[in-house]
């Protein structure tokens, strides 16, 4: 299984010393944490996509870019790219020249987006959600297969004998599309064959099950290789030395991203130490815990999806970073070697 992490880059104050971190040190911080991950063996980053004031990308090429140099290895790629209110072609040949920038190493996951600012933002209706992904994608994958396109659909001008530069320097780029529980976009991702990432904020993951069975389904009954068929799993993810530590570290960080997200939805609703007990159970989809409880977590739902990746977000709620590079090195140095070797017999 690849393992890795990704980040929003959001601005929440430290609950603890109630700073807020500068927009361009948080973005030299996230940069840092692609190169920490790459030097601890992990084998993907990424980066989301907000257009937002309290985040700090809405670029990630852009970002991914700064982040491929310096990195060496690892594999970049968004998470997500808010596909609804992008041109295709500005897209693919942002990634494309990512790729040929990492010498390789560029990837695509496709949402539609927890938040709607950029259909204002970029001139498209709301109305119009569902209709410009489901065009958009067709056209990306069209892109990343042809050099010379011909193309005609609603939201975008014809193209017609157009030159889609540059190549990329894989044969093509793998894209994904990411799922927070729609049955619609998992039956897309497997008409369409791309990837699909489970984004797993919560609650029991057994709940995602019908998703995967439904994609893998749809992907053979069009005809895709089930080797072609591939899940990622996300979710938020705080690692210590012991679960309770853990759980004690982690609550104030928590209690604090759910505080400012659920103002940015528009309410006031808090986190109780009670309410976060249950949510980092056995039992729930959160990652919290000891390296042990992390890797039974993994392997549970391994068992449930067969997922070839594992994708943690482990820098929520306006953690330090040294506080966060402890969270990578348990991630690389005690989770990642057992959950590859017993998802590898």
């Amino acid at each position: 299984m690849e393992i890795g992490i990704y980040t929003f880059g959001d601005l929440g104050p430290n609950p603890l010393t109630g700073k807020t971190i500068s927009a361009s040190q948080r973005l030299r911080e996230v940069i840092e944490l692609g190169k920490l991950a790459d030097e601890a063996g992990l084998d993907i980053f990424g980066v989301g996509e907000h257009h937002r004031l309290d985040y700090t990308i809405s670029s990630p090429a852009v970002v991914l870019s700064a982040v491929a140099q310096a990195t060496k290895r690892i594999k970049l790629t968004s998470a997500t790219t808010v596909l609804s209110t992008l041109d295709p072609v500005r897209l693919f040949e942002d990634f494309a020249t990512l790729d040929q920038i990492s010498n390789g190493r560029a990837e695509i996951i496709a949402g539609r987006g927890a938040f709607v600012e950029s259909f204002p933002l970029f001139g498209y209706d709301l109305h119009d959600y569902d209709a410009l992904f489901e065009e958009n994608i067709k056209l990306l994958q069209q892109l990343n297969s042809e050099e010379i396109v011909t193309w005609e659909g609603k939201f975008r001008p014809i193209l017609a004998n157009a030159m889609i530069s540059p190549r990329p320097v894989q044969e093509k780029l793998p894209i994904w599309i990411g799922v927070g529980g729609s049955t619609e976009s998992a039956i897309r991702a497997g008409r369409l064959g791309t990837g699909l990432v489970l984004a797993i904020l919560g609650g029991n993951p057994m709940h995602f099950k019908p998703l995967v069975d439904l994609y893998l389904r749809v992907g053979a009954d069009v005809g895709h290789a089930r080797d072609s068929l591939q899940v990622g799993v996300t979710g938020h993810t705080y690692i210590a030395k012991e679960t309770q530590q853990a759980k004690d570290e982690f609550y104030p960080y928590y209690s604090n991203y759910w505080s400012y997200v659920n103002k940015q939805r528009g309410t006031e609703t808090r986190m109780t130490r009670s309410d976060f007990e249950h949510m980092v159970s056995p039992e729930t989809a959160l990652f919290v815990g000891s390296p042990q409880q992390i890797i039974e977590k993994i392997l549970y739902q391994y068992e449930l999806f067969g997922h070839q990746r594992f994708i943690a977000q482990i820098d929520i709620g306006g953690q330090s970073i040294s506080e966060v590079a402890k969270g990578i090195e348990l991630l690389a140095t005690e989770v990642a070697p057992v959950v590859r070797r017993e998802t590898n017999k």
